[in-house]
């Protein structure tokens, strides 16, 4: 895990800011959601996309090396 150097305070509703330079590197926009994980004692924040990466399709969705992928288009990359 990288560390950012960057400290942030937890408000009284439990509300953090995700600095910018942050949010556009990652590509967070407003309004997006962020999928919540824990590990142990560690916090994990990831964007959440239940669609296909490659057609936006959200049916039959599979996550290939954490990415997620409908069925056809997995099946088109196999034939590649």
């Amino acid at each position: 895990m990288k560390s950012t150097g960057i400290v942030r305070k937890v408000d009284e509703l439990g509300r953090i800011v995700l600095p910018i330079e942050l949010r556009n590197t990652l590509d967070i926009a407003p309004k997006d959601a962020l999928e919540i994980y824990v590990d142990g004692s560690t916090i994990i924040l990831r964007k959440y996309e239940p669609a296909c990466i490659f057609c936006e399709d959200a049916r039959d969705v599979i996550t290939f090396r954490g990415k997620n992928v409908c069925t056809a288009c997995a099946k088109r990359l196999g034939n590649l």
